[in-house]
């Protein structure tokens, strides 16, 4: 699975591509200089299952706002309840 950064002056989006396919992506709005909020998850339907929210989250996501010192407010529930379930490992970078 390869996770692309595709971002604009005030959102973005992780895309996640099995095998070349878009098999699913986590949009954000940008929230002032030190924050995003994650507003949406989706899969592709032929790739339910698979964990590709999760492994965007995990490894697109969480990295990067690691490496840029910012924050994440969930408000998409997928992401939601993935801080919720992990809090232990990524609760650091919640608002």
């Amino acid at each position: 699975m390869e996770i692309k950064h595709e971002a604009q002056e005030t959102k973005g989006a992780f895309v996640a591509y099995i095998d070349g396919q878009r098999a699913g992506d986590m949009t954000y709005s940008v929230a002032g200089t030190d924050k995003i909020i994650i507003d949406h998850t989706g899969v592709e339907e032929a790739f339910n299952g698979k964990g590709v929210g999760k492994a965007i989250l995990l490894e697109g996501v969480i990295p990067y706002v690691r490496e840029k010192n910012l924050k994440v407010l969930p408000l998409c529930p997928f992401a939601a309840a993935m801080f919720k379930k992990m809090h232990a490992e990524i609760g650091d970078v919640l608002v």
